[in-house]
């Protein structure tokens, strides 16, 4: 199984980013406004987000822990058909702002790499637009 993870250091208050991680609804477009362009609830526990460069993904959620701050998920559908996909998001007290770590699970491997590299677009976006510097690239 390939496994992703990606962790960025932001500078800005732990209860600060997960409120952003944890809005199930609108959570993608605050993360990665411009690289996120489109973000909407399809049902109980299921979001639709379309990216700037036309993927279109059907998340389902599948747990949200406020104690930890940790937040999980897994594409449905025959959005990217995955055999497997199941990704989790954390915010931690780092210093005096947060560290965020993101970890994707996939099948088949292969799409690992694609996921890496949308992961680190996404980082990017998110770190600028939390500390108040985006500059979305399409």
């Amino acid at each position: 199984m390939g496994s992703i993870k990606k962790e960025i250091v932001v500078e800005a208050p732990v209860d600060d980013v997960w409120a952003i991680i944890r809005d199930f609804g609108q959570g993608p477009i605050r993360m990665a406004p411009g690289y996120v362009t489109e973000c909407r609830l399809d049902g109980p526990g299921v979001r639709v987000a379309t990216f700037v460069n036309g993927t279109v993904l059907r998340e389902r959620l599948i747990a949200l822990d406020e104690a930890e701050h940790r937040f999980v998920y897994s594409i449905v559908g025959d959005s990217v058909a995955p055999v497997h996909n199941n990704a989790s998001m954390q915010v931690f007290p780092h210093d005096n702002g947060s560290r965020f770590v993101w970890i994707h699970d996939v099948l088949p491997d292969e799409l690992a790499v694609a996921f890496g590299v949308g992961m680190d677009e996404g980082l990017r976006v998110f770190k600028e637009t939390v500390e108040g510097t985006v500059t979305a690239k399409s």
